[in-house]
Formats: structure tokens, sequence, C-alpha cells
């Protein structure tokens, strides 16, 4: 029996037989699926690649939407401040009628009493509305000059050494404005500045 099943092993088996309609429709459904495998991975090789440029595409624009609201945002706090600025800078007027209204001893003492405590105190409400915004004034008497908080208007001689290029007197207060923990200059103070010549 060994011998028989040896003899088999010299025998090639074709199964397949060109003369059999139904081998070679076997073949051509065996070709046509694997054709079909083939396009169907390059359709998904496609969608893949469409895929990851969508995905690309909304992420960027997600990264513009919220660089743009970014913006807007920024935008929004510029114009809030600068309005306040605004609003500041037209209600300096006012203050410098009251200083210089109460800078004239010899008239402010003349007036009455419960008169000049009324001017004070409306001067007072004036000031805290004032400081609510983050504004302090300034009013730099004797310091030393710096062009980037005064404007002087002139110049006065002195002796001393000491007070040169100091602030001697003060014609109009200052006014700086101190918002996101950064001070800037409203209203430089107007100056007269000491010189030794």
């Amino acid at each position: 029996m060994v011998n028989e099943i040896n003899d088999f092993e010299d025998i090639d088996l074709d199964v397949t037989n060109e003369d059999n309609p139904e081998d070679l429709e076997l073949l051509d459904e065996e070709q046509s699926g694997a054709d079909k495998i083939k396009a169907l991975r390059k359709k998904l090789s496609v969608c893949e690649s469409e895929k990851k440029s969508i995905q690309d595409d909304a992420q960027r624009s997600k990264a513009d939407f919220l660089n743009a609201r970014k913006r807007l945002e920024e935008e929004r706090i510029t114009d809030r401040l600068r309005a306040k600025k605004q609003h500041i800078e037209e209600l300096l007027p006012l203050c410098d009628s009251f200083e210089m209204a109460m800078s004239n001893k010899e008239a402010w003492e003349k007036a009455d009493a419960a008169w000049r405590n009324g001017i004070e105190g409306i001067f007072s409400q004036l000031k805290t509305l004032l400081e609510g915004y983050g504004v302090s004034i300034h009013y730099p008497l004797h310091e030393a000059f710096n062009p980037h908080q005064h404007e002087a208007l002139g110049t006065e001689v002195v002796t001393d050494k000491k007070n040169h290029d100091k602030v001697m007197k003060v014609i109009q207060s200052g006014y700086t404005i101190t918002q996101g923990g950064k001070t800037e200059t409203i209203r430089p103070a107007r100056v007269i500045i000491g010189t030794t010549e």
C-alpha cells in the first residue's frame, strides 16, 4: 500500500481543466474578485486622503475662528479703554477749574465757609470718581523734571544747584491712569523748571 501512495506523488494533479467552462468561470470570478479588492483598496486610499484633507481644513478653520475671536475680544478691550480714557480726558478741564478756583488763597478765604465746603466736597467726589477709573493726579512740585511726565512751559533761574532741572512751579496738574498693571500718562503736568543758567 505504501508503494501505491508513492506512485500517486509522481502524478501532477491539475484540477482545473481549461476545456471545462465551469473552471474558466471560476478563474474569471477569482480575477474579478481580486480586481474588485484592488479597486476598493484604491478607493479607500483616496477616501482616507480626502478625510485627512477635510480634517486639516476643519482644524485650520477652527484655529482661524479662535484667532479671530481672540482679536475681536482684544479690540473690544482696546475700544473700551479708549472710550474710558476719552471720557476721563473730557473731565480734566473740570478738575482744572476746581484747582484754579481753590488755588487763589486770598479769594478762596473770602468766600463763605459753607460754600467752600460744598465746592471741596464736589471736587472730592470728582477725584473719587477718577480714582475709580484708576486715575491719579500728579502734582510734581520739587520733583526732577521728566519729559515723559512733565511739559515744561518755561524756566526759572535758581541759585541753589540742587534745584537745577527740578519742578519749581506746577501750572497744571498731570494725570496718569493705571490699567492692566500698566501706568500711562493721560496728560503731562505743565510746569516751570529751575535752571542755574
